[in-house]
C-alpha cells in the first residue's frame, strides 16, 4: 500500500484529501484488518468472565452475539466521530477507535460469575465513565503533568500483566473448562500454538497487508487447524449461522442501567489513563503521517470523541472505546493521512455491526484459537508499557515509586483474600490491582521531592 506514486503519496498526507475509491477502499479495509480481532476480544472476555455459555445452543448465546455486534458497530460510529467530527467532537484525523483493553481489569471483577444480571452495573459505569472522559477534554492539557511516563508506563504494564492469565486460560481450554480433564491438553495448546507461530512468521517475514493483518491471518490459520482436528464442525458453524439474524438494530438500555460506586469510580479513574493514551496516539499520527505536532484542538476533539463515543456505546450495550495504537503504526508505515480512508473503514465496521451473522461466525472460533491471539496481544500491551518506562530517568526516587506501586497493585491482584474484610465496592477496586497501582504512583510522584 505504500508504493503509490509520489504525487498521490503527497496528497495522502493531507487529512482532508479524498483518494480515488479504488485506492481508498483497500486502504480502509487494511485499517479494519489491523484492529478487528483486538476490537471484539474484550466483549468475548467480559462475556466469559460473566459466565455466559459459549456454545451455539447456550441460552446466553444471543447475548454474546449482541455484545460482539455492538463492539463492531460502535467502533465504527466512534471512528466516524473522529474522522467526520460533530462540532468540537472529533479530531478530524484518521483515528481508528475500538473497544479498549485498558478497562478489562475493572470490568472482569464487576461481572465475574454473575451472568447477565451484572451487566446493568457494568453499563452504568461505562456511561458515567464515558461522560467523565469527555469532560476531560476541557482540561486534558492541564492534567498531563500528573501522568508522566513513570505513571502511564506502569499502568499500561499492569494492564498487560493483569490480562496475561486470561490468555493462558483461553489457550488451555477456557475459563469454563478449568478443572476438566481436557483443560491444558496437548490438543488445546496445539491450536493456540498454530496461531502464535503463523502470527510471528507473518509479522516478521512478510511485508504490507500480510504483516499488518498477521494476528487476524494467524487466527484464520488456527481456525482451519481446529476444523482439521475436529474442534470445529460444519454442523456447529451452520447452527450458529442459522441462529443469528441477518440484520438487527441496537437496543437502548438492553441490559438496564444501575449506579455502583465501585463501577463509576473505576471507570472514571481509568478514563484518565485512556485520555493520556489518546493524546499519545494523536501525537503519533500527526508526527508519523504529517511530520508535525498535534494541535490543542485536535487533542481536545479526540478526547471528546473518546468519551462521548464510550458513553453512547454503553447506552446500547457496547464497551468503552479508545484510539487504537496499532493503527497509528499503520499510518506511520504507509504515510496515508487521509481521514476519509479511515471513514471507509468505519462504514465497514458499522455494516458488520448491523449484521449479527458476522458475530455468529466470530463466535465459532474455538476459545483455544482465540487464546493464541490473545497471548500475543496482551503480551504486546505489557511490552508497550515497558517501552514507555524506557523514557523514565531511573533515579532512586522513581525506582521506589515504581516498586511500591507495582508491589501493592500486583500483590493485591494475586492475593485478593488479603482484603477480604474490606467492603464490597472498595474490595473490587483494590483487587483490580490496576487502580491501587495507578493511585499510589500518581500520589507519590506528586508529593515526593525530586532528588538533588
Amino acid at each position: 500500500m505504500s508504493d503509490a506514486p509520489m504525487s498521490a503519496q503527497g496528497n495522502l498526507r493531507d487529512p482532508n484529501y479524498t483518494p480515488p475509491l479504488a485506492q481508498a477502499i483497500p486502504l480502509g479495509i487494511q485499517h479494519v484488518l489491523a484492529m478487528f480481532v483486538s476490537n471484539v476480544t474484550p466483549a468475548i472476555i467480559v462475556a466469559g468472565a460473566a459466565g455466559f455459555g459459549f456454545g451455539s445452543n447456550s441460552p446466553d448465546f444471543p447475548e454474546l452475539l449482541y455484545m460482539i455486534q455492538m463492539s463492531m458497530l460502535f467502533a465504527g460510529v466512534t471512528t466516524l466521530l473522529q474522522t467526520i467530527t460533530v462540532g468540537p467532537v472529533g479530531a478530524a484525523l484518521p483515528i481508528v477507535q475500538g473497544t479498549s483493553f485498558a478497562f478489562l481489569p475493572i470490568m472482569i471483577p464487576l461481572v465475574a460469575g454473575k451472568g447477565v444480571d451484572a451487566l446493568s452495573v457494568l453499563y452504568g459505569g461505562v456511561i458515567i465513565g464515558g461522560l467523565f472522559h469527555a469532560a476531560l477534554g476541557l482540561v486534558i492539557g492541564k492534567i498531563r503533568f500528573a501522568l508522566p511516563p513513570l505513571v502511564t508506563g506502569l499502568v499500561v504494564t499492569m494492564i498487560g500483566l493483569s490480562l496475561v492469565k486470561v490468555g493462558i486460560q483461553y489457550a488451555a481450554g477456557g475459563v469454563p473448562a478449568i478443572g476438566t480433564p481436557e483443560y491444558g491438553s496437548l490438543l488445546n495448546w496445539s491450536a493456540a500454538a498454530v496461531v502464535i507461530v503463523v502470527t510471528l512468521g507473518l509479522k516478521f517475514y512478510t511485508r504490507g497487508m500480510l504483516s499488518v493483518a498477521a494476528v487476524l491471518i494467524g487466527l484464520i490459520a488456527g481456525y482451519v487447524y481446529a476444523m482439521m482436528v475436529g474442534m470445529v464442525t460444519v454442523e456447529g458453524i451452520a447452527t450458529s449461522w442459522s441462529r443469528a439474524a441477518s440484520f438487527a438494530l441496537p437496543q437502548p438500555f438492553k441490559y438496564g442501567f444501575e449506579f455502583s460506586f465501585a463501577a463509576i469510580l473505576g471507570f472514571c479513574l481509568m478514563a484518565f489513563v485512556s485520555a493520556v493514551e489518546t493524546v499519545g496516539d494523536v501525537s503519533g499520527i500527526t508526527k508519523g503521517g504529517a511530520g508535525r505536532e498535534a494541535t490543542d484542538a485536535e487533542i481536545e476533539g479526540a478526547t471528546y470523541a473518546d468519551g462521548f463515543g464510550s458513553a453512547l456505546a454503553g447506552v446500547f450495550g457496547g464497551l468503552p472505546n479508545t484510539s487504537f495504537s496499532q493503527n497509528v503504526g499503520l499510518i506511520a508505515m504507509t504515510g496515508v493521512m487521509s481521514r476519509h480512508v479511515v471513514t471507509i473503514g468505519a462504514l465497514f465496521l458499522i455494516l458488520c455491526g448491523l449484521v449479527p451473522k458476522v458475530g455468529a461466525l466470530i463466535r465459532t472460533v474455538p476459545i483455544e484459537v482465540l487464546g493464541g491471539g490473545v497471548i500475543v496481544m496482551f503480551g504486546m500491551v505489557a511490552a508497550a508499557g515497558i517501552s514507555m518506562l524506557s523514557e523514565v530517568a531511573w533515579s532512586r526516587r522513581n525506582m521506589v515509586i515504581f516498586a511500591i506501586a507495582l508491589s501493592i497493585g500486583l500483590g493485591l491482584q494475586l492475593e485478593p483474600g488479603a482484603v477480604q474484610y474490606v467492603p464490597g465496592s472498595a474490595r473490587i477496586l483494590l483487587t483490580s490491582g490496576l487502580l491501587p497501582a495507578a493511585v499510589i504512583a500518581i500520589v507519590l510522584n506528586l508529593i515526593l521531592p525530586d532528588e538533588v
